[in-house]
């Protein structure tokens, strides 16, 4: 029989409903669970007598297990290795940074040391853009949102998690209610989540979009544009051809005004493709009515899976350049991690032919992560 995640919110609430039992005992056995990561149900004190056969009968404290973490070699990065209880797997990244790092106007930055939660939506994705190992799996299956929370639950044993981008596996889009379901419960107790450290990468499902600031308020929106026409777009994306950009620019446009937040634009840099001094204009012209942040992604190779070359340098900065310059466009270019462990923007991939091997060099991974 398979259970069901205790931190399958919809669910552990009707059934605590159904049964007469207070909901407000959820967060305390949610919390008991986080600590405790081997605890069975009887351990968790000053529950409601019906509550213990309850969770007995229908819900196990994890459905999935951490498989393996492997650490990057200058120690900032780790990539999870989550096995599902349907056997499937699904990676999630964990990047390390310190604000302190750095200066402004010659002072030190404030802050500390911090970690973001890159997380997976789906077992592999159907969105089939040509520069992402992920697309190369095909879709498999949505998570649910026990799933989706049980990564940050796998990944706060290693590390205190401030910020959660779902830039993993999967177009978070695409599993709407289990998406939406996961963040709530991630703004609530134990987690306490700010929703503005919690950010949803999309490639422009547009119905989704309409509906996602009155769903989730305050989170963070990227899209990941990629090009700043419908042709260019299309060759890359092949979704985008659901998606035209014109509609796309017009749900943005109307998701701004709801949320007076700025949204992050993701355009990953392919020599020869969509880095010309033309396309950064095209861009911003595309742009230069919205309030953005453009984040510049260096293309990270994916082995026999892809035919694209990473853009120079002295492109990147051009580019950048335009965008900041002519159009007042706030231009960032991403810092690459994690590559040494195929945990970078673009490679997370499982690749697991009968169970056993994880990651070969030509066949990595997904994650794209966004400095907050």
């Amino acid at each position: 029989m398979a259970f069901k995640s205790v931190f399958d919110s919809s669910v552990v609430r009707a059934e605590f409903e159904k049964a007469g039992i207070n909901t407000r005992f959820i967060p305390l056995i949610w919390k008991h669970v986080i600590q405790n990561p081997n605890c069975q149900w009887d351990d968790i004190p000053s529950l409601p007598s019906g509550a213990y056969p309850l969770l007995r009968s229908k819900f196990a404290p994890l459905t999935s297990t951490l498989h393996s973490a492997v650490e990057s070699n200058d120690g900032v990065t780790t990539k999870l290795l989550i096995k599902l209880q349907n056997g499937a797997f699904v990676e999630a990244v964990i990047m390390r940074y310190d604000t302190r790092l750095g200066k402004i106007n010659g002072k030190p930055r404030p802050g500390g040391p911090r970690s973001t939660l890159c997380i997976s939506s789906q077992v592999g994705c159907k969105m089939g853009c040509r520069f992402c190992a992920t697309g190369s799996m095909g879709f498999k299956n949505n998570l649910s949102s026990g799933e989706i929370v049980e990564q940050l639950v796998h990944a706060s044993r290693l590390s205190p998690i401030r910020n959660v981008v779902f830039m993993g596996m999967g177009e978070p889009l695409n599993n709407y209610s289990a998406l939406v379901e996961a963040i709530k419960v991630m703004i609530t107790s134990p987690f306490q989540l700010s929703p503005r450290k919690i950010t949803v990468s999309t490639v422009g499902i547009i119905h989704a979009i309409n509906k996602l600031h009155n769903d989730v308020p305050n989170i963070n929106l990227a899209v990941s544009l990629h090009a700043p026409v419908q042709d260019i777009r299309c060759q890359i994306m092949p979704a985008a051809r659901a998606f035209p950009l014109e509609r796309l620019m017009d749900a943005l446009q109307a998701y701004q005004k709801r949320s007076q937040q700025k949204i992050f634009i993701e355009y990953i840099m392919l020599d020869g493709v969509n880095d010309e001094e033309q396309h950064a204009h095209q861009l911003g012209k595309l742009l230069e009515t919205f309030q953005v942040v453009v984040n510049l992604i260096p293309f990270n190779p994916i082995g026999s899976l892809s035919d694209f070359k990473t853009s120079n340098d002295q492109k990147v900065i051009i580019f950048q350049k335009s965008l900041r310059d002519i159009y007042g466009i706030r231009t960032t270019v991403r810092k690459q991690m994690g590559q040494d462990i195929s945990g970078a923007c673009g490679q997370l991939v499982v690749n697991l032919p009968n169970k056993q091997s994880v990651g070969h060099t030509d066949v990595l991974t997904d994650i794209e992560d966004l400095r907050i």
